[in-house]
C-alpha cells in the first residue's frame, strides 16, 4: 500500500497529532475539516452557515492539494454540534455538490473541537 500524507496551507493545520488528509489505495481521506479561516484560527462569521461553507472550502482545498476534488467524493460525514441546524447546513451543502450526489451521514455530537458548530470529512477517489 502507498501511502502519502496531504497537507496544505490552504486549509487551517491539524490541532493535534493528524494529517489533513492521507491518500491511499486510491482513495483521500481528508479529515474533518471544522469551519475555520486557514491561518487565523477563527471560525467563519455566520453561524452555522458561515461554518459551514468554510468547512468545505476547507475539505476541497485538502482535496485539491492530493490531485482530487469535490467531483470525486464518494462519501461525507458531516458532525453537527445542534441537529437543528441540519436545514442550514444542508442549503450550504447543496451549493458544494449539486450532481452525482456522494452517499452522506449527518449525526449531531456532544461537542465539537474548539466548541464548532460543524465539522465534515469526507472520502474521495484520488
Amino acid at each position: 500500500m502507498a501511502k502519502a500524507i496531504i497537507a496544505t496551507t490552504k486549509a487551517p493545520g491539524a490541532i493535534g497529532p493528524y494529517s489533513q488528509g492521507i491518500t491511499a489505495n486510491g482513495f483521500v481521506f481528508a479529515s474533518g475539516q471544522l469551519g475555520l479561516i486557514p491561518g487565523t484560527g477563527e471560525f467563519a462569521e455566520g453561524g452555522v452557515t458561515g461554518q459551514t461553507r468554510q468547512s468545505l472550502t476547507n475539505v476541497k482545498q485538502v482535496l485539491e492539494a492530493a490531485g482530487s476534488g469535490l467531483e470525486k467524493v464518494v462519501k461525507v460525514t458531516v458532525f453537527l454540534k445542534d441537529m437543528k441546524d441540519f436545514a442550514a447546513m444542508n442549503a450550504v451543502y447543496s451549493e458544494f455538490f449539486t450532481e452525482n450526489f456522494p452517499a452522506r451521514s449527518a449525526v449531531q455530537v456532544a461537542a465539537l473541537p474548539k466548541e464548532g458548530l460543524v465539522e465534515i470529512e469526507v472520502i474521495a477517489e484520488a
